[in-house]
C-alpha cells in the first residue's frame, strides 16, 4: 500500500527525458517490491528521497500495474474459485479469503476515520525493515518444526486480515511479508500455500485501497497537475516488472527459504540508519 505524496508530476509540456527515466525507475521499484517481502512503500520512500515525491495519482497508478500483474498470474485460480464455488474445498477457501479481506477493510476504515497518516521519514522504515527481517527468519524456522500442512485455517485467515492492516500502517513492514509469515507462523508451514493465500487476499484488498485512494485523489486532490503520459509509462513498467518478479518468486520459494529477503531487509535497514540524512 502506498504512502501519500503531495508533489505533482510535471505537466506534459515539461515531461523531459530525466522525468521519463525517473518514472521508469519508480515503476521498476514498484514492480519488484510490491509482492516481494521487502516493502514497496518503504522502497518508494527511499527512492523518492532522492528523486522527489510524486503525486498521489501517480503512486496509485503504478501500484495498479503491479496488482493487475498478479491478477493475471492467478487468473485461472481466481476463475476456479468463482465458478466452482459449489465444490466444498473451493467454497471454504473463498469464504476465508473474503473474511480476511473484510477484516482488513473494516480495520482500515477505522484507521482512516481516526485520521491515521503514514509516516514519511526514513528512520521508521529502516526499523520496520530490520524488525521484519528478524521476524521472517524466526517465523520460518518455527514453522519448519511443525508437522507438514498446507491448510489455511479460519484463525489464520483472520490473522492474515489483521496483518494486512498493520502492514498498511507502517511503511517498511511489507504487506506480503506480514501476510505470508503470519500464515506460516500460525498455520500452514508450506511456503507456496502461504504465499498463494497472501497474494490472493491481497488482490481485492489492494484493488479496494487503490480505488479508494483514486476516488479521494480525484475528488479532493486540490487540482493537482498530473502528466497522463508519465502515469501510463509508470503503470506499464510496473505491470511488466511485477509480472516477471512474481513469476520468479513463485518458482524460487518452491525449493528455497525466504532467508535471502530477510537478510536483504536487515542489511538495508542498517545502511539507512547509518546514513547521515536519516534524520531529515
Amino acid at each position: 500500500m502506498q504512502a501519500v505524496y503531495n508533489a505533482p508530476l510535471s505537466p506534459s509540456t515539461r515531461f523531459t527525458l530525466p522525468d521519463i527515466i525517473d518514472t521508469i525507475l519508480l515503476g521498476i521499484v514498484e514492480g519488484i517490491t510490491e509482492f516481494l517481502p521487502i516493502s514497496s512503500t518503504g522502497h518508494l520512500l527511499i527512492v523518492e528521497h532522492w528523486l522527489g515525491a510524486r503525486s498521489d495519482l501517480f503512486n496509485i497508478g503504478i501500484q495498479a500495474g503491479a496488482i493487475l500483474a498478479v491478477t493475471l498470474i492467478y487468473r485461472r485460480r481466481i476463475w476456479e474459485l468463482l465458478t466452482r464455488w459449489r465444490d466444498a474445498s473451493n467454497r471454504d477457501y473463498l469464504f476465508k479469503l473474503i473474511a480476511a479481506f473484510l477484516v482488513t477493510a473494516v480495520l482500515g476504515l477505522i484507521a482512516v476515520k481516526l485520521g491515521f497518516e503514514l509516516p514519511t521519514e526514513l528512520a521508521p522504515v529502516a526499523w520496520a525493515l530490520i524488525i521484519g527481517g528478524v521476524w521472517m527468519i524466526a517465523a520460518e524456522r518455527i514453522a519448519e518444526r511443525r508437522p507438514a500442512s498446507s491448510t489455511i485455517t479460519w484463525p489464520v485467515a483472520i490473522l492474515v486480515g489483521i496483518a494486512q492492516m498493520i502492514a498498511g500502517l507502517f511503511p517498511g513492514t511489507s504487506r506480503s511479508a506480514a501476510t505470508i509469515f503470519t500464515a506460516l507462523l500460525f498455520g500452514t508451514n508450506n511456503r507456496p500455500a502461504a504465499t498463494e493465500f497472501a497474494f490472493l487476499v491481497g488482490i481485492p484488498t489492494m484493488y479496494a485501497a487503490t480505488g479508494y485512494e483514486l476516488y479521494e485523489t480525484l475528488t479532493h486532490g486540490g487540482g493537482q497537475t498530473v502528466n497522463w503520459f508519465g502515469l501510463a509509462v509508470g503503470f506499464a513498467v510496473s505491470l511488466i516488472v511485477a509480472f516477471i518478479a512474481v513469476k520468479w518468486l513463485l518458482r524460487f520459494i518452491v525449493s528455497h527459504r525466504f532467508t535471502v529477503f530477510a537478510i536483504y531487509r536487515i542489511a538495508l535497514g542498517i545502511v539507512l540508519l547509518a546514513l547521515p540524512f536519516i534524520a531529515v
